[in-house]
């Protein structure tokens, strides 16, 4: 039944651009952007029980790296003189998320020695250093008023742009239609990779080592290793859903890629259950899709002010709704936690039994020696 609707739920999101207009094309695109940078920070932080506040961070080395390495050198706003590698889109895409990667790889030895609050202490002074670049960084982002982003083409082809002309079934596909389905087959691809990483041996020893880590370390798990490489994947996973993001939005700014983007990319993870990729997945449509679709409704809502106006605008009601989520979601996480402590109440876990394990392993003379010491 799973996999029935599996396939039903993608054919209706490959049907979706023949019935869909502009708008909920380009929602679309933001949601599956937001979907795979979320499903990057549960694996880190959800299945490595690696906090990390540095998402925005990895989001736009993502996105500058690409509109760099894609871009032309010219004339930007303001009198900036931009700098451009002019690559071919897709080696300068691959590239970008090379870039991301590689900077979370810089950071992994911090990565690979810090774990809980210290570590998202200190993955917070990255954010900070991401806007200094980002403002001052001129030739190369555009400074305040950023830069614009060059379209993804293969072979001529653009697939986030209105050339050739293309028209299927009667119905006009133009920069909008691309889009969605570039963002559906990377989104598809992410999901996939992760819940492979997630169920597979790697998500087992990231699992054991959040819960226990003198436990995983016992069972020979290189705790350093898995949390850089943690730390990696989830970066890259950034970098991606950062070139999708400035494809979508075909301007980029250094005032988006904040502190407060790296707090939403957390509180998707958490509305959609630390470790879940369904969820990430879930959670972030909810946090990225609902402040559009109420910004742009707004005005048929009564309870909404505009914007600039005394009351609660959309923006305002997002920010409460997604806030009572958390609250209900770790409400209910600690219940849950609660319930399962009791049920493992005297069952043994996993340093007790890796300590029978070797009592059995000694010879009979040692074994009656511990046995009269009380061990």
């Amino acid at each position: 039944m799973r996999t029935v609707g599996t396939v039903a739920a993608l054919g209706v999101l490959v049907a979706m651009p023949f019935y869909l207009d502009a708008f909920w094309l380009q929602v679309g695109a933001f949601m599956m952007a937001a979907i795979i940078g979320a499903i990057g920070l549960t694996v880190l932080v959800g299945t490595a029980g690696q906090l990390s506040l540095a998402h925005a961070f990895f989001l736009a080395a993502g996105a500058y790296g690409y509109a760099f390495l894609a871009g032309e050198p010219g004339a930007g706003s303001a009198g900036t003189t931009l700098a451009g590698a002019g690559l071919p889109t897709p080696l300068a895409a691959l590239l970008a998320v090379a870039l991301a990667g590689g900077a979370g790889l810089a950071f992994s030895p911090v990565a690979g020695r810090l774990n809980g609050l210290y570590l998202g202490v200190a993955s917070l002074g990255l954010v900070f250093l991401g806007q200094h670049v980002l403002f001052n960084a001129r030739p190369v982002t555009g400074g305040f008023n950023g830069r614009s982003v060059p379209e993804l083409s293969v072979f001529g082809f653009r697939l986030t742009g209105d050339e050739p002309e293309l028209v299927l079934l009667g119905v006009p596909f133009g920069a909008r239609e691309r889009l969605w389905y570039v963002a559906l087959a990377c989104a598809v691809a992410g999901y996939v990779v992760a819940g492979r990483i997630v169920r597979g041996r790697p998500g087992r020893a990231m699992r054991l080592m959040r819960q226990n880590p003198i436990a995983a370390a016992s069972m020979g798990v290189p705790l350093r290793r898995y949390r850089a490489g943690a730390f990696v994947l989830s970066a890259m996973y950034a970098g991606l859903a950062g070139i999708l993001i400035a494809l979508t939005a075909r301007r980029i700014v250094p005032d988006y890629f904040g502190l407060v983007l790296s707090i939403e990319y957390l509180a998707m993870v958490v509305i959609g259950g630390l470790g879940s990729v369904r969820g990430a997945a879930v959670g972030a449509a909810f946090v990225t899709g609902l402040p559009l679709v109420l910004s742009h409704y707004g005005d048929d809502i009564g309870f909404l002010a505009r914007p600039g106006e005394d009351g609660v605008d959309a923006a305002t009601a997002v920010r409460m709704l997604y806030g009572a989520a958390i609250v209900a979601f770790v409400i209910g996480s600690a219940q849950q936690a609660r319930k399962a402590q009791k049920a493992r109440k005297g069952t043994p876990n996993a340093i007790t039994i890796t300590m029978d394990r070797a009592r059995r392993a000694l010879p009979g003379g040692a074994r009656r020696r511990l046995q009269r010491q009380g061990r």
